[in-house]
């Protein structure tokens, strides 16, 4: 097992009261493996991948329990220069907004060259060769000539090209790939996903994909978590839950995806607004927006679900999944 997160629990502290922004995730990652998270925004994609890489901002944030387990290791029980040591070297981030996730003073050259000079202790010269053969990796033209330029003087799937090449650096055994093709158009998302897809392959290495967008992974991932208000929904190979969820809330994420053979009819919205973390609803927190609700979904709060008669590791945080999964 690469990589282990266990009951994992983070709030926020804000003025309005405490926003408890994930609650209780569990999920594995192997080497090799595609793990894709999905859910629309706030539902604490993006913070559960922060808390594993260490970079959450705390405060306001706050973990208050659980473990992450990498190789074994606890990283919530590392000192802050140990988990320096653990972040590029053995696991690594793609960040969805390249522009300002790059520095706009320095060259591409100079911050790939980093990774090297500092992580790997190589002297500038041999530093900027690695970085020309890193860009030339990723598939950008005449990198001999562009490893000169700035941030800026790159199109948008070029930096992440380059953010995807810094990732790639130190060859880290997992990368968390956070929205990597947002703001991209159709075609420059397919050659990203295929390149992050070709150099895992290549690599053997985790992949965490973080992504609201269920046609992006569709090819790309093994498994896929669906989270909502800060928990795990439900969690399943790619191509059974594509085939069919067990969980209404999943079932609403596929209706919503535009189809071919839906011409001319009206496209499917799931009802109201994902809650407020501040005030996350009683019981199981997507009964306000869930047609197939009953007065138990408004108390009892749903456990992960093993799905019975599926593959192994399939469960459904709903309490009539049965129902959803034949429906």
């Amino acid at each position: 097992m690469l990589l282990d997160v266990r009951d994992l629990h983070v709030e926020f502290h804000t003025r309005e009261g405490v926003a408890k922004a994930v609650n209780g995730v569990n999920y594995r990652v192997d080497a090799g493996e595609t793990l894709a998270v999905l859910g629309e925004s706030g539902s604490g994609k993006s913070v559960t991948a922060q808390a594993v890489m260490g970079i959450l901002d705390m405060p306001p944030g706050r973990i208050t329990r659980g473990q992450v387990l990498f190789e074994g290791r606890d990283l919530l029980k590392l000192k802050e220069d140990e988990r320096r040591r653990v972040r590029g070297a053995e696991m690594a981030m793609i960040f969805q907004d390249a522009l300002s996730s790059l520095n706009p003073v320095l060259t591409v050259g100079d911050q790939l060259a980093e990774m090297f000079t500092v992580h790997r202790g190589m002297s500038r010269k041999d530093a900027r060769a690695r970085a020309v053969e890193l860009m030339d990796r990723v598939r950008i033209p005449a990198a001999g000539q562009r490893v000169k330029q700035y941030p800026h003087q790159f199109s948008g799937g070029m930096r992440q090209r380059i953010m995807i090449a810094m990732a790639m650096a130190l060859e880290p055994k997992l990368i968390i790939a956070d929205e990597p093709t947002t703001a991209l158009d159709v075609t420059v998302q397919a050659q990203v996903m295929d390149l992050l897809a070709e150099l895992q392959r290549e690599y053997r290495m985790g992949l965490i994909l973080i992504t609201h967008d269920l046609g992006v992974v569709a090819d790309v991932a093994d498994r896929i978590a669906v989270m909502y208000a800060g928990r795990i929904v439900e969690t399943a190979p790619v191509h059974d839950l594509y085939k069919a969820p067990a969980h209404p809330y999943t079932r609403g994420l596929l209706d919503s995806v535009p189809r071919l053979d839906h011409k001319g009819r009206e496209l499917y919205a799931i009802k109201g607004l994902p809650p407020s973390l501040l005030h996350i609803p009683s019981g199981c927190p997507f009964h306000p927006r869930c047609p197939m609700v009953r007065d138990v979904c408004r108390t009892d709060v749903p456990p992960l679900y093993e799905v019975t008669g599926a593959p192994a590791g399939r469960g459904s945080a709903c309490h009539f999944w049965r129902e959803c999964l034949h429906g």
